[in-house]
């Protein structure tokens, strides 16, 4: 890397009085190894994408997402198809890709394997929706996308709540949804990648994830999931039963989940979920915990369409990270060719 934009959100993560101060160090650390590098604050929700669009027109070739998974979904909107390097610097609540990548929890610590990491091509999924509005759009992602419950408890996370009380508002909040929600069914149909054929399913929560190690207490929620995988890992919950969760969840506490017939554990090349005749329920959608809106929805993947920077000592689930890095690719489907707007470094 040599030019860095380093694209920051202040509202990411617990309130902290250190958060300037951690920005900073990071930018001395890439200034003594050589680097030339800008920090660029986001303030308002769009914001960090409209940034790291306008660090490609301006000769960045790197772009840090310093924040959590939300702050690096939204800056990698612009980035798909492009050549732009993108590295993650842990700074949120939730910093799932980081975990997955082996950055370590802290900023500096991240930065200093960001130094010497290598850009990977991989794969990202690709969600189209319905927003509020009832208009079609997509987004992509790289941790996870959801339809279900786990939308429904990202609609009822309060942004100021979340940054003074963290993981514990997340699993007030968790616990919540669990003993009110009514896990209504909604339709899904899948093509399985092996065999190639379409599947249907009635199920109450669909997660299509695309990291083997979220970090935390969820860890190995889906064994088998790779950010290098050209396939979905579908986690398929067919119960409306609250014990049925509680008990998944438990065994994904302590490493020990099975896969069975109340919770199915799938690899699909697409899948597409709708609600199901007569139902009056709506059902929400997320991404990278961001949520995006409602049902109908199809889910897929996009093939060798993102540069992320991975440490060279750490492989992704298995996967050595590789030398070199494939330039090819142009802008795909549903990547943003908005004007990019002036960039104003707030840190020199």
């Amino acid at each position: 890397m040599d030019r860095v934009a380093l694209i920051y959100n202040p509202a990411s993560g617990q309130d902290s009085p250190k958060r300037r101060a951690v920005i900073d160090d990071a930018l001395a650390v890439l200034r003594s190894a050589g680097v030339h590098a800008d920090a660029f604050e986001t303030n308002a929700p769009g914001r960090a994408g409209a940034l790291a669009l306008a660090a490609v027109g301006l000769g960045y070739d790197t772009i840090l997402a310093c924040g959590g998974d939300g702050t690096v979904h939204e800056i990698m909107q612009g980035l798909v198809g492009t050549q732009m390097a993108l590295g993650v610097v842990p700074l949120g609540t939730a910093n799932a890709l980081a975990a997955d990548l082996g950055l370590g929890p802290t900023p500096a610590g991240a930065i200093e394997k960001l130094l010497a990491a290598t850009p990977v091509r991989v794969p990202v999924g690709q969600i189209f929706y319905r927003d509020s509005e009832g208009v079609s759009r997509s987004r992509y992602f790289t941790v996870a996308a959801g339809v279900g419950a786990d939308a429904l408890f990202m609609s009822r996370l309060d942004a100021r709540l979340k940054r003074r009380f963290g993981y514990v508002l997340y699993m007030v909040q968790g616990l919540r949804v669990w003993a009110t929600h009514s896990f209504p069914l909604f339709n899904v149909a899948f093509v399985d990648r092996l065999s190639r054929k379409t599947r249907k399913e009635d199920v109450s929560q669909l997660l299509a994830v695309r990291i083997g190690d979220f970090g935390g207490v969820l860890h190995k929620l889906a064994p088998g999931a790779s950010l290098h995988k050209d396939s979905l890992s579908l986690l398929a919950f067919k119960t409306r039963s609250r014990v049925h969760y509680m008990l998944f969840v438990l065994a994904v506490l302590f490493g020990r989940q099975t896969f069975a017939r109340e919770v199915e554990l799938l690899d699909a090349i697409s899948v597409e979920c709708g609600a199901r005749e007569g139902s009056a329920e709506q059902v929400f959608v997320e991404a990278d915990g961001e949520l995006l809106g409602s049902l109908p929805v199809r889910i897929e993947i996009v093939p060798q369409a993102l540069t992320l920077l991975i440490p060279q000592s750490a492989g992704v689930n298995g996967h050595p990270a590789q030398d070199g890095l494939d330039r090819r690719g142009s802008l795909e489907a549903g990547a943003s060719t908005a004007e990019p707007e002036p960039l104003m470094p707030v840190r020199k």
